[in-house]
């Protein structure tokens, strides 16, 4: 079970939930490095000016300052030079990727595990301080539409690998829902989609009335934008239903198109794993077409664990520009849950896996003799602290969940004790080795 944190918004974990959480991160990277992504890290701190171009996200932006500085907070709202931390880490990539262009090889591939800070109110699924892993592509001048899809297939693969709840990759594309908005006569496209975004938290019937009163939409209009956004479907049937709504539209088309492609894509190779969800809309403003939410199954009250999309303009420089398309795991959402819900576990509190005794004081260094060979064929070896009597040390190696103690005689003559079993027996530091469930801790997921 995980621990409420001392200070609100700022996790920590105690060191069997530091090992889900390795085992969580290790998985991701192991797959995103089986697909060919690079990793790359960047700094934490961004220019205001940097940060707040596309978006409204400014009151989630924590400002840095020296603590002598007067006036900090108000200065950091008005100068976009300004230092504050990022929020995520999509607009640091496109900062990354423009001023190091001249060295990547296009369409460059990233993945990027960090830490972010986001001014939320903390509750569950929702910290100031947290851990996201992000895949990305970005071209120079175009990136080709099937990134789109293989992106969605890479993280349905990496989610699947984590011991986890089944989930859903929801997917929708802004092309199309801004080409339908327009078609029906409502221009302020971004605002629409700002508001649709809403939907599963006020529902629809205020969703309705945001449109009428702050976009001026009629009642016909705004029933059409719900109406789309009702249309939900576990293959490519939702186009028929867009078509059916009787709006028509270039863009409108476009999207459809694209959409109809990574949904097909993903029922042949994710089957299961993937919805077109038309109500995805995403609050950010650099998203340009194809738009990501996932849900746990049966736990859709945490909100999104992954998400983002194709952004077309984030990144340029002059004339040049650099598309891309990537999506998000909320790495400490994810671990948060699992631990809430015991949804796995370490199969041991700590690496380590045998506890050398000692006989008496001056026995140390023969003792880190053997922890040394332990340690050379790949066996997590500590030295007891003290040379107290053997019942404290293996209650000392019991406490810290290490399954095994050794143990030399004056004579030299070495044993190896299983403290879960009890059984003890002969042992050689040069050749015994545990079993291989226990020679390093693993995380399993509960049945």
């Amino acid at each position: 079970m995980a621990r409420t944190a001392s200070l609100s918004g700022f996790p920590e974990w105690l060191p069997e939930e530091r090992l889900v959480e390795l085992h969580v991160l290790d998985t991701l990277r192991r797959t995103f490095e089986l697909h060919g992504f690079s990793s790359i890290e960047t700094r934490a701190v961004e220019t205001v000016g940097q940060l707040l171009r596309k978006g409204e996200i400014d009151k989630e932006v924590y400002g840095l300052s020296r603590l002598q500085d007067e006036d900090a907070d108000t200065a950091a709202k008005v100068d976009p030079h300004a230092l504050a931390l990022h929020f995520d880490l999509t607009v640091p990539f496109a900062r990354y990727v423009v001023e190091n262009a001249g060295y990547l090889a296009f369409p460059f591939r990233r993945y990027q595990i960090q830490k972010v800070w986001r001014g939320e109110r903390p509750q569950e699924g929702r910290a100031r301080e947290f851990t996201q892993a992000d895949i990305d592509v970005v071209g120079d001048g175009e990136l080709p539409f099937r990134y789109d899809v293989e992106i969605a297939l890479v993280i349905a693969e990496a989610l699947n690998a984590l011991p986890i709840p089944d989930f859903l990759l929801r997917i929708n594309n802004r092309k199309l829902a801004e080409g339908f908005y327009t078609g029906i006569g409502l221009t302020d496209t971004a605002g629409v989609l700002r508001s649709i975004d809403k939907l599963e938290k006020v529902g629809p019937a205020k969703v309705a009335e945001l449109l009428k009163e702050e976009l001026g939409a009629t009642d016909d209009q705004a029933q059409a934008a719900l109406k789309l956004a009702g249309i939900r479907t576990t293959d490519t049937s939702f186009v028929e239903q867009v078509r059916a709504l009787g709006v028509t539209n270039e863009l409108l088309e476009e999207g459809l198109n694209e959409l109809e492609q990574v949904i097909a894509a993903a029922v042949q190779h994710a089957p299961g794993r993937v919805v077109a969800d038309l109500s995805i809309a995403r609050g950010l403003d650099y998203y340009t077409g194809t738009v990501v939410e996932t849900v746990l199954v049966g736990h859709e009250q945490l909100g999104s664990i992954c998400s983002g999309g194709r952004y077309d303009a984030l990144a340029s420089k002059g004339n040049r520009k650099f598309p891309g398309v990537g999506l998000s795991i909320g790495v400490t959402r994810l671990v948060s849950r699992i631990l809430s819900q015991d949804l796995a576990k370490a199969t041991r509190s700590v690496p380590t896996a045998v506890l050398v005794t000692l006989n008496n004081d001056d026995s140390w260094a023969a003792a880190q003799d053997v922890a040394a060979q332990l340690r050379s064929r790949g066996i997590a070896t500590e030295v007891a602290a003290k040379a107290e009597k053997f019942g404290k040390q293996i209650k000392f190696a019991d406490r810290r969940g290490i399954p095994f103690v050794w143990f030399t005689d004056n004579d030299g003559k070495h044993q190896v004790k299983d403290i879960r079993t009890g059984e003890q027996y002969d042992a050689d530091p040069d050749s015994w080795t545990p079993s291989e469930e226990d020679l390093h801790v693993r995380v399993i997921a509960a049945r």
